[in-house]
């Protein structure tokens, strides 16, 4: 679970499978990354198991100026206990922190557009609401909490999946366990849940018919790209995300003067640097800290992993790792390149090439 605070707003993300990768980033940083369009002044994850791995790759991907804290949630108790956990770890000492607001978010959620945020937080904060839910609508809603309304149509409740009657499960209007909440108001909120339901857990979905039943206003913004809110919770919607994700990187570099000669054969990990025109021939991987200067060719099928290429070269057919590849160098076709190999510049390795580390 992350939190943030920060110009009366607070960030709080959550949930499972935290160091899943994505085109090689931990899923979490994605939904920290989010928060970009949000001013923030502390950033507090919730985490279970593996926490200190969860720390150390958000401190060394999180941008300079969020300041990051981790909370421990030791037994796992449901969403509503990791949120209880998640705000003991915001500062006391703000001028009127009762009258911030709290955005939770996920942690399983990596394709959250930061405009998307930020457009839920002007929603709350303008319509003076206690509670705002992003909300999507969906062809197929199994598996999430339906939205349940009063009948002059203001958000009542929310029912989880196993505890949803039939005709509730018939709602295509789902909870998207995206939030922005009063702060003076959540905290009394989550110290009313109660386990008492088919889970035996403490449902975070609960506080919106605490908020709504003592009276307080709870409005929603319904997300255009339910993609956005999609979750991740076993190995086929990882795909799903990272095949998004992918797209809207390749997407990014070309707009930026990269060739694709074609995008649904090219990878390249959001960590990657590319230089303008630079081409990318199918089944190319790029991986890790790689770097490619002005100018280089790379492909067809080559794979680089924490490599630096120079402006200039080509490199077709390679797989390599760890390896300096200099401006105007010529590599393979069908060359390794072994960790700490260093290819100079205007060099020619030739075909079927395999080269160590000097001195290896």
């Amino acid at each position: 679970m992350v939190l943030a605070a920060g110009e009366g707003t607070r960030m709080r993300s959550a949930r499972p499978k935290p160091l899943h990768l994505l085109c090689g980033r931990p899923m979490v940083a994605y939904v920290v990354d989010a928060l970009a369009e949000v001013s923030v002044e502390r950033v507090v994850v919730v985490v279970g198991h593996s926490g200190e791995r969860v720390a150390k790759a958000l401190q060394e991907l999180a941008r300079p100026d969020l300041t990051i804290e981790f909370v421990e949630q030791r037994v796992q108790r449901g969403t509503g206990d990791a949120a209880a956990v998640g705000l003991t770890g915001l500062p006391s000492d703000l001028e009127d922190e009762e009258d911030l607001d709290v955005v939770v978010l996920p942690g399983d959620t990596p394709l959250l557009r930061p405009p998307t945020l930020a457009a839920l937080v002007r929603t709350h904060r303008s319509s003076d609401a206690a509670a705002t839910l992003l909300t999507a609508r969906l062809d197929n809603p199994y598996g999430y909490g339906r939205i349940v309304r009063s009948k002059d149509g203001r958000i009542a409740r929310v029912v989880e999946e196993p505890d949803a009657t039939d005709e509730e499960r018939q709602i295509n209007e789902v909870c998207t366990s995206i939030y922005c909440f009063r702060r003076g108001v959540l905290a009394p909120a989550l110290r009313r849940l109660s386990p008492e339901n088919a889970q035996g857990e403490y449902y975070l979905t609960d506080v919106v018919s605490v908020v709504h039943d003592a009276g307080y206003n709870v409005v929603s913004m319904v997300v255009a790209d339910p993609m956005e809110a999609a979750g991740v919770n076993d190995r086929a919607q990882l795909a799903v995300a990272e095949a998004e994700l992918r797209d809207r990187t390749n997407e990014r570099w070309m707009r930026r003067g990269v060739t694709m000669v074609d995008p649904e054969r090219t990878y390249v990990d959001a960590s990657v640097q590319l230089s303008e025109d630079v081409t990318l021939f199918p089944g190319t991987l790029l991986q890790g800290a790689t770097t490619v200067g002005e100018g280089s060719v790379i492909g067809p099928d080559s794979r680089l992993v924490d490599c630096r290429v120079g402006r200039g070269a080509l490199v077709e057919q390679t797989v390599a790792r760890r390896a300096y590849i200099g401006d105007e160098a010529q590599v393979g076709p069908f060359a390794v390149l072994e960790p700490g190999s260093h290819v100079g510049p205007g060099e020619v390795t030739g075909p079927f090439h395999r080269r160590q580390a000097e001195g290896g």
